[in-house]
């Protein structure tokens, strides 16, 4: 195998965004889920949702994207009818990248009775502090940058981020067909990392793969050599999804490594690729939908093209200084938050949190009627499950970066 093989940097601590033409019945019935308002009412003429996201400081792009792809779902609800006749309305709080001021907006949010769904904080660390104050007001909750915990236990928390382990998950599953028989981690020493670590342990077994072990980085090095060292007959190396695993894949390249470079959805952001540079063609990474750069673009899912062509329209493209790589400027999945709550409150005709939470947990939105074009099926609280997650492989050429859909067919 060949080895010369945004994720914004915050991303990788979390890991990690109008139907047009004739549609099927199974579309239909997602479109209509997700309609506005007829024969009931919300009683009010807004309802707010609440973003509480890094708007400031050198991970506002975070927050940028989110906000972005959120607006552009709301204003397609509203130009629908609303949700009961109200309009939606975006309410914007600055984390600043700091857990007091995301807790502080927690309070704040849910002491707003406007406010019936809040987005974020991204980040699990800071989710970890605030997802109580969620749970005892009551306040349901979408988190589309919370890559590691247990949604299952909550009762108003939603998760529309891929969790790491299905990632991890579908990695084992697409390196055993490669005839891969060992893989080794080099990641930081932080929680994301020893997530990461476990989930590698439960899911290699499964597939009959060899763990070589974890070597932890130091934000220090100088050099990932000597964890490339180590682990030098392993056949695949999973890596960090920021300038740390760039560094990795330079470790690996300057001692002759000739298996796998793999990561998870963190690899599809232009920062990781203007670190790595063309070190990074040949990479794999697992990831939810992420279409924009496979070029053939009649493959895009419907709500997925409609979404992130309205994105391109409205707000443009971020693009790598160093690498020409461009990626939509939003984050689709942020945006299957305020689907996911639409269709909950039409279907459950109200916007009592309870009765909300109940009809999240029934929703059954097909792929290609979501902004992120990944199915939506919250049952366990998980937007999306491992059937959704797709093995893609960065390449390059003439014309710049490309993304090819290798997913293993069973």
């Amino acid at each position: 195998m060949r080895r010369s093989t945004v994720k914004w940097t915050v991303a990788a601590a979390v890991s990690a965004l109008v139907l047009s033409g004739c549609a099927s019945k199974e579309e239909r019935a997602g479109a209509s889920a997700q309609a506005g308002g007829a024969g009931w009412s919300a009683g009010s003429d807004t309802i707010k949702i609440g973003l509480i996201a890094p708007m400031t400081g050198p991970y506002s792009v975070l927050g940028i994207l989110q906000e972005n792809s959120i607006r552009v779902e709301m204003d397609r609800i509203n130009q629908a009818g609303g949700v009961g006749g109200a309009k939606l309305e975006l309410v914007i709080r600055d984390s600043a990248l700091d857990p007091g001021k995301a807790v502080q907006a927690a309070n704040e949010l849910v002491g707003d009775g406007q406010v019936r769904m809040v987005v974020g904080p991204s980040l699990s660390a800071f989710y970890n502090a605030a997802k109580a104050i969620y749970e005892q007001n009551r306040k349901i909750n979408c988190q589309p940058g919370v890559g590691t915990g247990d949604f299952s236990v909550l009762k108003y928390g939603f998760r529309s981020q891929d969790p790491n382990d299905i990632g991890v998950k579908k990695m084992m599953h697409y390196l055993h067909g490669q005839g891969v028989k060992s893989i080794g981690l080099v990641y930081e020493a932080d929680d994301t990392g020893k997530a990461i670590d476990g989930y590698i342990t439960a899911s290699a077994k499964e597939y009959g793969i060899t763990y070589l072990g974890y070597q932890q980085t130091r934000p220090d090095d100088q050099s990932h050599r000597p964890y490339v060292d180590k682990l030098k007959d392993a056949g695949a190396i999973l890596v960090s999804s920021n300038a740390s695993g760039a560094k990795t894949m330079a470790a690996a390249d300057e001692a002759g490594y000739k298996g796998v470079m793999a990561g998870t959805s963190g690899l599809q952001n232009v920062t990781f690729l203007d670190a790595a540079g063309d070190l990074a063609i040949g990479s794999v990474f697992s990831a939810g939908n992420v279409q924009f750069n496979i070029r053939d673009h009649s493959t895009w899912k419907p709500g997925y093209k409609a979404h992130v062509e309205t994105i391109v329209s409205k707000y443009g493209v971020v693009e790598g200084p160093k690498s020409g790589a461009k990626m939509p400027k939003g984050t689709a999945i942020a945006a299957d938050c305020v689907t996911a709550f639409a269709a909950a409150a039409e279907n459950a005709k109200s916007i009592d949190p309870d009765k909300l939470a109940g009809a999240m947990t029934a929703l059954d939105i097909p792929d290609s009627a979501t902004p992120s074009g990944n199915a939506i099926k919250p049952a366990d609280h998980e937007f999306y499950h491992v059937d959704d997650i797709h093995i893609y492989r960065w390449d390059k050429d003439a014309e710049g970066w490309f993304i090819t859909d290798v997913t293993p067919k069973s």
